[in-house]
Formats: structure tokens, C-alpha cells, sequence
């Protein structure tokens, strides 16, 4: 009896437990419940979304065209030896200049040297028989044949030398033009071959920029015309570059034209990354917007437009792009109400409270 005592007495406890873990449950999901739908009440009863705007007006602005460009320098030469044999002089004095002409290299051209020496004797030999047959013929002692062959042999000899000589002058080699030598690419005592560069060599005075456009672009461009250019990223400082030759054809794979500028003053390295800017001679209207006021699409833009107290989307098309702002081609009218900060926060439809109107900055070109 008092055992089954015990076992009722339990089950009761155990009852009671589960039946307070049950109501605690209950009253702590109740609990999330009202804070969600509290939560969900304070963000659709939130004031409007606080904006600025600029208003849409037609602007006088110079297009202006910016492209990337690659510094170029005015000659530039890979040093390779013309005949592979044993290099066995060599001086590349690393990253000074040079004067057109100097000896950067040499290949061992003992053999040839040797066979211009042999028919120099050669030579010699026949210079000194056909002198002789000639004094013969003049006393009809010889006939006309023996003395044209020692004509020949002798023209036959001084081209051998001056073959073998060509062959020599290839087994030298000399900087085409005065300019400042790269790194060296090989030691002396290494057999070279003509797929072998020596080093490099390049002239850094009149450097040059070169750049492609569109081909919708081309009236910009006009031999003799001046294009600003940035050579430094980091400074707004620019420098200018007079237009020097355009490649004649356009890409057909890119529709681009390739231009080529003369850098009129600034100094940096050839291959260096620049911005070109090319503008028009003539002034034009249209709407300008801040940059930051467009939001991207996969296939479209599109800015906000406080409409009656409420946002609205609006699809545009843009144009030119200056520094800070772009133009817009369509979409917008005059006296639009274009959002140009808390655009990300905006939804379509949602009401807007417009703190305050901002006032265009347009950059003078």
C-alpha cells in the first residue's frame, strides 16, 4: 500500500509539471507574438522617409569625353642580337642612358674575321696578277679573256670581303638610337640566339599618349587639337597633350579609334595608365543629375521623383558624363523633383518629406 502511495504521489508532481512548463510556453510565445506585431505597427505607422532633391533645369555644359589612355614612349627597341652564337663582350649599363651607337654587345666572331682576313690576301694576289696581265695586254702579249678573268677575280674577292664584313657588323650589337637601357637579360659567356633579348631600350623624352575612342566620338578628335590629360589619379591636377595621328581605320571587332597624342609637358613611365578628356569646341543644354542619384538596373536606370508627396521610379537614358554629374537624355522634364540623398531608403509609393533643396554643382570644363 505505501508503495503504490508513492507511485500516485509522482505522477501527480510529474502532472504538475508538465502542466506549468505548458502555461509558461504559452504565456512567453504570447509574449513574441505582441512584440512582432507591435514591431510591424511602429515600422507602417513610421513618418515619412526624409529626402533631398535638386530640381531638374536645363544646364549650359561643354561635352566632355573621358577614356582610358596608355603612356607610350617615343622610340623603343628590344635589343637582339641578329646571329646566335657565344656572347663575349657585353655591357648594359642598367637604367642610364645611352648614345645611339653604343656597343651593347658583341658574339664571338673569330672564324669570320678570319676568312676576311684570308681573302684580303687573296685579294692581294690577284690585284698584283692582273696588274701584270694588263701591262701584257697593252703589248698584245695576252688576249682580251685571260685578262677579263683577272678582272673577276679580283671584283669576286672584294664582294667576298664585303660579305664576310656584313656578317661581321650582325654579330654586333649597338643601341639604334640614344635613349635609357633597361635590365639586363643575359650574362656574357651565354650563347644567344636572335629569340634572345639582350634588354630593352626606350626614349622618354616627347612621350606619348595613345587612347581609343568610339567612332560616335570622332568629331572630337582633330589632328593638331589639345585633349587634357591625368597622369596622377590622386591630384586633380592636369596636364595637356596635342592630338599627333589617329590609325585611319576603325575596329571592327570594338567600333574604336585608336589616337595618338603627344604629352606636352608632365613626366611618368611608359605603360602607365592615364585618363584622357576630349571636350567639344561648342556649348550645349541639357538636364544634368548628380551621379549618385542613379540607381543601376540590369538593363536600365532609373532616379526617384517626388511626386504628390511620394516617391516615384522613374526609367531614364543617360548621355555624356562629367566628373561629378550626368546628363539625361530622356525621362526627365524641368521642374522635377529628382532625390538625390536617402535614395537607397525610398520605396515606390512611400510617402517623402523633403528637407531641403540642393543646388547643382556643375564643374567647369
Amino acid at each position: 500500500m505505501n508503495l503504490h502511495f508513492f507511485e500516485l504521489a509522482y505522477l501527480s508532481r510529474l502532472r504538475s509539471g508538465l502542466f506549468y512548463t505548458l502555461v509558461t510556453c504559452t504565456l512567453l510565445l504570447s509574449i513574441s507574438c505582441k512584440e512582432k506585431k507591435d514591431t510591424f505597427k511602429q515600422k507602417n505607422s513610421a513618418g515619412p522617409t526624409t529626402v533631398d532633391v535638386i530640381i531638374a533645369k536645363i544646364e549650359r555644359t561643354t561635352e566632355r569625353v573621358e577614356v582610358n589612355g596608355t603612356v607610350v614612349a617615343n622610340e623603343f627597341a628590344e635589343l637582339r642580337p641578329e646571329v646566335s652564337g657565344l656572347l663575349t663582350f657585353l655591357d648594359v649599363p642598367e637604367g642610364k642612358t645611352v648614345q645611339k651607337g653604343t656597343v651593347i654587345a658583341r658574339i664571338n666572331s673569330a672564324d669570320l674575321e678570319a676568312q676576311a682576313n684570308r681573302s684580303a690576301v687573296q685579294l692581294e694576289l690577284a690585284e698584283t696578277t692582273e696588274q701584270r696581265i694588263r701591262k701584257l695586254l697593252d703589248i698584245n702579249g695576252i688576249n682580251q679573256a685571260d685578262y677579263d678573268v683577272a678582272v673577276n677575280q679580283v671584283n669576286t674577292l672584294k664582294a667576298d670581303i664585303l660579305y664576310t664584313k656584313a656578317l661581321i657588323a650582325k654579330t654586333i650589337v649597338r643601341a639604334p638610337f640614344t635613349g635609357v637601357i633597361g635590365l639586363r637579360k643575359v650574362s656574357a659567356g651565354t650563347f644567344v640566339t636572335p629569340n634572345n633579348v639582350i634588354a630593352t631600350m626606350q626614349q622618354l623624352s616627347n612621350l606619348r599618349i595613345d587612347f581609343t575612342i568610339p567612332e560616335v566620338y570622332q568629331k572630337y578628335v582633330v589632328k593638331g587639337g589639345i585633349v587634357d590629360v591625368s597622369i596622377d589619379q590622386t591630384s586633380e591636377q592636369m596636364q595637356t597633350a596635342r592630338i599627333i595621328a589617329t590609325e585611319p581605320q576603325v575596329n571592327q571587332s570594338t567600333r574604336n579609334i585608336t589616337v595618338r597624342a603627344l604629352l606636352n609637358a608632365g613626366t611618368t613611365s611608359p605603360g602607365s595608365f592615364v585618363k584622357v578628356y576630349l571636350k567639344s569646341n561648342q556649348d550645349k543644354s541639357s538636364i544634368l543629375i548628380p551621379a549618385n542619384s542613379i540607381i543601376p538596373e540590369s538593363k536600365s536606370k532609373k532616379v526617384v521623383v517626388v511626386k504628390d508627396g511620394k516617391a516615384s521610379f522613374v526609367t531614364i537614358e543617360t548621355g555624356a558624363r562629367q566628373a561629378d554629374n550626368v546628363e539625361v537624355t530622356k525621362g526627365l522634364s524641368v521642374g522635377d523633383s529628382v532625390v538625390v540623398s536617402g535614395v537607397l531608403f525610398t520605396r515606390p509609393d512611400a510617402p517623402l518629406k523633403v528637407r531641403s533643396v540642393r543646388s547643382l554643382k556643375v564643374s567647369e570644363e
